[in-house]
């Protein structure tokens, strides 16, 4: 076995970094920090995270991958910021998906898998009871992708996922009232209908539970709220 090459082994940490650039930036984009609308210039990301311009630019190339973001020529890269129409779908499509990942989730799951289901939503009921309602969305948002890892999907796994990832910005945007979060009592009847391997339960469940959420949007034209990009990402 040979040793890496020291060019091998820079790209290696370049792409590390990068990583955890992307990792954190999504992470404040799902906890609500960083708004839809928001700039990010690679020279104040570079400087927050202690990176390099081109290890910024290969992490916003695949935020905007993920549609997190939105690479616009001759002006830079911003949090997406999903229309109106764009958060009618999102939601649209979870609405086909979900509700029957759901039911294979009841049919598969493990006395492990509801163990991991019940300590994530302990985890979310912490967050609410702190008034961490960013972290609690993120959290709630976990909650249903890890219903889709139970289904054993692995591509309707990866849809829901960046279906999940697009909710956050909505929510984020749209988000009016704070009975959109994911009510603690919609996720206790998912994760009771899996224990009790009911896959009718299951579904009728997810499908009234998105049908909840999405009402309880104000879709209207919203007014984005300025803040700074130090600021969110750091809290200083």
């Amino acid at each position: 076995m040979t040793d890496q090459t020291p060019t091998a082994r820079q790209e290696g940490k370049r792409a590390t970094r990068a990583r955890d650039v992307v990792e954190h930036l999504t992470r404040a984009i799902h906890e609500r920090r960083l708004g839809p609308g928001m700039k990010l210039s690679e020279d104040e990301v570079g400087e927050i995270f202690g990176v390099s311009r081109t290890i910024v630019r290969a992490a916003l190339q695949q935020l905007a991958h993920d549609n997190l973001v939105a690479i616009e020529p001759h002006r830079g890269a911003f949090v997406a910021q999903p229309t109106v129409r764009e958060a009618r779908e999102v939601f649209e499509a979870r609405a086909l998906l979900e509700p029957r990942t759901a039911r294979s989730a009841a049919l598969r799951a493990t006395p492990r898998d509801i163990g991991l289901l019940k300590r994530h939503m302990d985890q979310e009921h912490a967050a609410l009871a702190a008034a961490q309602t960013g972290l609690a969305l993120r959290l709630s948002g976990q909650f249903h992708i890890e219903i889709a890892r139970i289904a054993d999907q692995t591509i309707i796994e990866g849809f829901i996922t960046q279906l999940i990832s697009r909710s956050s910005l909505v929510i984020a945007l749209y988000w009016r009232r704070p009975q959109a979060m994911c009510e603690s009592h919609a996720h206790h009847a998912l994760m009771r209908a899996m224990e009790d391997r009911d896959g009718d339960r299951a579904e009728e469940v997810m499908k009234g539970h998105l049908l909840d959420l999405l009402s309880l949007l104000d879709l209207q034209d919203p007014v984005p709220v300025p803040q700074s990009l130090k600021e969110a990402l750091t809290g200083r």
